[in-house]
């Protein structure tokens, strides 16, 4: 193997694939789809349920530290979602857990894929999201790390829309499949420092 790379990912519960049929969630299709022939993956998920951005810069590098080697390119996942709509953190607070969570990682040589907080069902609701993930966008823009916008491209995604009704606002394998397709399709590679597999 040319280089080892491991992969600590923090989020809520879509990164395990909770309601995925498969068990994979997004990330395990992702990583299923990525060719290994000259690199060595080690994916770790840190998931914990109903997880604003608060708690996240909080917790994730005691946890995610002891994951990463010496020897080893490390790449750190942050998965948002939309907790943060229903506490009292204002956007500005949110944009600011954010920037310190990239911030660290980038003073440890970290490189970091944020992936954004996927829609609703509840029109309102996605429009108030819209603005956090505008903001979150601008964050890691700002500081030169991917980001993938999972709301825009599915807000309005009839087979999106009709995976979330079917499981309980949750996404099952169809949705879980869309958002895979985004984060490979929207700078995995890049992030990874991987050529893109041919179509």
């Amino acid at each position: 193997m040319d280089r080892s790379i491991r992969i600590v990912a923090v989020g809520n519960e879509l990164l395990t694939g909770a309601g995925d049929p498969r068990a994979l969630g997004w990330l395990g299709r992702v990583l299923a789809k990525t060719p290994t022939e000259s690199v060595q993956l080690e994916p770790y998920v840190l998931a914990m349920p109903g997880e604003g951005t608060e708690a996240l810069s909080h917790r994730w590098q005691a946890e995610a530290a002891p994951r990463f080697g010496e020897d080893t390119e490390n790449h750190l996942i942050v998965a948002l979602n939309d907790i943060d709509l229903d506490s009292t953190t204002s956007s500005a607070r949110s944009r600011l857990n954010l920037a310190n969570i990239l911030d660290r990682a980038s003073q440890e040589g970290i490189r970091c894929l944020v992936v954004g907080p996927p829609p609703g069902l509840d029109p309102e609701r996605n429009q108030r999201l819209a603005e956090l993930n505008t903001a979150y966008q601008d964050v890691a823009s700002r500081r030169s790390h991917v980001y993938v916008d999972t709301l825009t491209p599915l807000v309005q995604h009839e087979q999106w829309r009709h995976d979330l009704a079917a499981n309980d606002g949750v996404p099952g394998q169809a949705g879980y499949g869309l958002i895979a397709w985004l984060v490979l399709h929207r700078g995995w590679y890049q992030w990874l420092g991987l050529r893109e597999p041919a179509a």
